[in-house]
This record gives structure tokens, sequence and C-alpha cells, in this order.
């Protein structure tokens, strides 16, 4: 199954593609989670990106399909894989068909902009290993330490409200036109957010019953 996950950040896209990766048994490429671990290093791509990151602003696309052509390149994705937070622009879209990156469904998580505010502010990360947390949703055994590591969890700089509703701007603005665009396509589908989050591992497992 070779998946697009959408949907406006904080939707979930990546709880929800760690549990479709091990039901499914391919790898999940994040471009958030390669870009952060760049920034992290020091790395000239992640220097490069930090300030678009910081700013709730996109990184641009020769950066991203940078990183795309060389992931997928890997041999654990000749099976299938999930892509969560790319592409965000049309231009990435069609820069993916032009390298020959082929898809069999673009799946839209649908939740509301005052929800995602409300979710964003309660979300944890591992500086250390990168491991995400939630304060209600999926809290850490331990408040403000990590389980993996025991590192202490902050708030990421994207997580922040006012960086949050700039990111929702530029959702609204550049990445929501992919559904038409793949709706055109006839890959298209979307499902609801739910209360939980094994309620939306469920609705989305209905959507691709076909695939999986």
């Amino acid at each position: 199954m070779k998946l697009i996950l959408l949907g406006a950040p904080g939707a979930g896209k990546g709880t929800q593609a760690e549990i479709f990766s091990k039901l499914c048994n391919i790898p999940t490429i994040s471009t958030g989670n390669i870009l952060r671990a760049a920034v992290k290093a020091g790395t000239p791509i992640g220097l490069q990106a930090k300030a678009y990151m910081e700013s709730g602003g996109l990184v641009p696309d020769d950066v991203i399909m940078g990183i795309m052509k060389e992931r997928l390149a890997e041999p654990d994705c000749a099976g299938g894989y999930i892509l969560d937070g790319v592409p965000r622009t049309i231009g990435q879209a069609e820069a993916m068909e032009a390298f020959g990156i082929e898809i069999d469904c673009a799946l839209s998580i649908e939740v509301s902009d005052e929800t995602i505010i409300r979710r964003m502010s309660g979300r944890r990360t591992c500086p250390a290993c990168g491991a995400s947390f939630h304060v209600e949703n999926a809290p850490p055994k331990v408040e403000g330490k990590c389980d993996s590591c025991g590192a202490d969890l902050v708030i990421r700089a994207d997580d922040a409200p006012e960086t949050v509703k700039a990111r929702l701007e530029t959702y609204h603005e550049q990445t929501e036109p992919l559904k038409d665009f793949y709706a055109q396509r006839g890959k298209l589908r979307s499902v609801d957010n739910q209360p939980t989050i094994d309620e939306t591992t469920a609705v989305i497992k209905t959507a691709l019953a076909d695939l999986l």
C-alpha cells in the first residue's frame, strides 16, 4: 500500500501513520521527523529548514524533494510506504508525479481548526529521542518524562498557539487544495476525526479496507 495522509497540522497523521505502518509492515516517511533530525544535527539542510519550521511556514520544495528521493530509494520502501507531511503543495504533488512516485490513495483526516488548536497545546515531545505524547490523549507514564528514555518533555516551538494559527493559515492556503488534486485523480478518501485514537483508526480501516 502506497498511502498519503492528508490533514491539518495536529490532525493525528503521525499517530495513525505509526499504527498503520505496524499493521501493514511498511515504513512511514515523515518529512517532519527527517527535517527535525536534520535541524538537531545541524546539517546544512537542517539549518536551511529551521527558519521555515519555526515560523510555521513551508520548507521549500527542492529541499523536500531531495529528502524524498533519497528516502524512497531505500530497500524498506520496496513493498510500500506511508507518506506523512508530504506533499504539502500542488507543486510538490506534481513534482512527485514527475519523479514517478506512485500512490494508491490520499486519505484526508478532517478536523476543525478549534479542535486542532486545543489538541496541539497539549502535545509534548522528547528532545532526545523524538517520541511524542499528549497530556490528555497519550500521556507519558510519568508526567513530563519520556517513556522511552526518561528525558524531560518539551513543547515544540511549532506547537506554540501563535505558531499553530500561522500553520493552519498556511495549511488552508497551500495544502488543503491537494484534496481536489487527488479527488480529480480518483484517489481521495476522507474520514472525520473521532473522539479517540482507536476510533479514528477504526474508521480509517473501513475507508482503506480494499487496500489492507
